[in-house]
């Protein structure tokens, strides 16, 4: 009887794998698209459901990371992850053992074969016993040709920002034994970074800093300084004007103008500037760059008009207590995505 019982549930629960998952009650792709023509249908909510309608079809697979080389014992999580603007690469960083960090590039492109890899290209990871703060894209000479890494300074070692090429991760084969160097490297302790996409100021970036904001040039090594009342610890440059935004330790918003000449680094106007009740852990642009998404270590996360200085909106359900987390905006589906 027991037997017959525990064949039974085995066929239920092949039964169940094979079953695709069931999506919202009604919806199917025809319905969906005769509703959009007619109208009916707003373009991000066809957008929206159309991509639910295909995930709910989707066969769960496993992802496994493929390394050249086998990974340590001591390995541990990743401790940040970034993509670039096309999504085909991943800059991550992860714990090795004994506070020492390991930071390289995962290639995405594996995720659309058959069989769903993640490729990790470890011939050429940089090591570190400092932390990995924060980084950014930057397109020196091709759009995320570059990272730019900030690493936290610590009593024995000061922190450093660094600028080398994404193809110092690839394998020793694709480079040909030649392995290229740093571009930039600057001796500062940053607590954040943000490249211009401005051609108007060209290899340019700036560092949000303990009590002040650097701006500097990698071409010419010019350097511009902004003294401030709290350490920044969000930064992002608009790409229509030369204004560059900052999130502050105590809350405050602020942006600088770069186009008005300033007399020294603490003699200087903030052109626009507003406050939340928590240090500011993430800015984001929309693609009017009148409207900013604020995101706080209290969970709060906002939509302000520049131009009346006025929160708008309210994104309600987060929830953060003291954690730098990232938000991301997908606009064409009305989308906002916060970690937790």
């Amino acid at each position: 009887m027991k037997k017959e019982m525990e064949v039974k549930r085995l066929q239920h629960l092949e039964e169940d794998e094979n079953r695709k998952k069931s999506s919202r009650r009604g919806l199917n792709a025809s319905l969906l698209h005769r509703k959009q023509q007619l109208g009916l249908l707003p373009s991000t909510t066809y957008c929206r459901r159309i991509h639910e309608l295909k995930v709910s079809c989707m066969q769960r697979k496993e992802v496994s990371i493929v390394n050249p080389e086998p990974v340590g014992a001591g390995t541990h999580r990743y401790e940040f992850i970034l993509a670039d603007s096309s999504c085909e690469r991943l800059f991550a960083v992860n714990d090795v053992e004994n506070g020492v960090c390991k930071y390289g590039l995962l290639n995405l492109n594996g995720l659309w074969k058959d069989v769903p890899t993640v490729e990790s290209h470890d011939d050429n990871p940089y090591f570190t016993n400092q932390k990995v703060v924060t980084a950014c894209w930057a397109s020196l000479n091709a759009p995320d040709s570059h990272i730019l890494v900030c690493l936290l300074g610590k009593p024995e070692a000061p922190g450093y920002v660094s600028l080398f090429p994404a193809c110092r991760f690839r394998t020793l084969s694709e480079l040909d034994d030649v392995r290229p160097e740093v571009v930039y490297n600057i001796r500062i302790s940053a607590w954040s970074c943000a490249w211009c996409l401005n051609p108007q100021l060209d290899c340019s970036y700036a560092a949000g800093l303990r009590n002040q904001v650097l701006i500097l040039n990698t071409a010419t090594d010019v350097q511009h300084t902004f003294r401030t009342n709290s350490d920044v610890l969000a930064q992002q440059f608009a790409t229509q004007t030369l204004l560059l935004y900052n999130g502050c330790r105590s809350g405050e918003v602020f942006s600088i103008d770069l186009r008005v000449p300033y007399q020294s680094p603490t003699n200087w106007k903030k052109a626009v500037s507003f406050s939340q009740s928590s240090s500011i852990s993430c800015l984001r642009l929309l693609n009017d760059e009148n409207y900013l998404v604020v995101s706080d270590m209290s969970g709060k996360i906002k939509l302000w008009d520049l131009r009346m200085v006025k929160c708008v909106q309210d994104y309600e359900g987060h929830v953060n207590s003291y954690a730098h987390l990232p938000v991301h905006v997908r606009e064409d589906e009305g989308l906002l995505l916060a970690g937790m």
